[in-house]
């Protein structure tokens, strides 16, 4: 694979130091930038990085330290209800199966399976808006939803490679095949994908 070549072992470009700190990290994330994330967290985390200090910061201290993110307010909110919920259920340890990640207040299926593959090994795929993106545009994958998305990757891409692909679709899209002007020139996929012969044809 062209991908596993170029870059054989992938990461998230958030920045954390433990699995609690990823959770937040991918939950501030939520449409906003990992730069303006890893901006945020990097004083956030030097105050507050475990369920017990970030409840005890309290929502207001919180916002303080994530109001250049956007939703931060929501953000703040579902944080230090996550927070309890970890503390009074989980032994204030991120739990490591779907079911238990989404009753986290804030945490959908993408931010499921962002902890899933990161944190845990596990071989998922999360559909954000660059994943979306690219599978539709490339006819890796087509649909209309993220789920619908998910599911056809994950029958496309070969359970060897569904870790990493999360990883290498996001910054494929994030840096090469970008929304409004795509680096066609530069893609390593160029002869096998329809989009610079064919036109637009699908645009989330």
């Amino acid at each position: 694979m062209r991908f596993a070549k170029q870059n054989p072992s992938p990461q998230t470009e958030l920045n954390y130091g433990s699995t609690f700190e990823l959770l937040i990290a991918v939950i501030l994330s939520a449409q906003a930038t990992d730069i303006s994330v890893n901006k945020a967290t990097t004083t956030l985390f030097k105050v507050a990085n475990t369920p017990e200090r970030l409840f005890a910061l309290g929502e207001i201290a919180l916002k303080k330290y994530i109001k250049t993110i956007g939703l931060y307010n929501t953000k703040a909110k579902n944080i230090i209800k996550t927070c309890h919920l970890l503390i009074t259920k989980h032994q204030s340890k991120v739990p490591d199966t779907r079911q238990a990640l989404e009753a986290l207040p804030g945490v959908g299926r993408k931010t499921a399976n962002v902890i899933l593959n990161t944190a845990f090994n596990k071989a998922t795929i999360a559909v954000d808006t660059h994943i979306f993106r690219v599978a539709n545009r490339t006819q890796l994958a087509c649909g209309k939803t993220p789920l619908a998305v998910e599911q056809k990757l994950c029958k496309t891409i070969p359970k060897a490679y569904q870790k990493q692909a999360h990883h290498w679709l996001v910054l494929h899209g994030r840096y090469v095949c970008t929304a409004r002007t795509p680096h066609c020139q530069k893609c390593l996929i160029n002869d096998l994908c329809p989009y610079p012969n064919k036109g637009l044809l699908h645009e989330s």
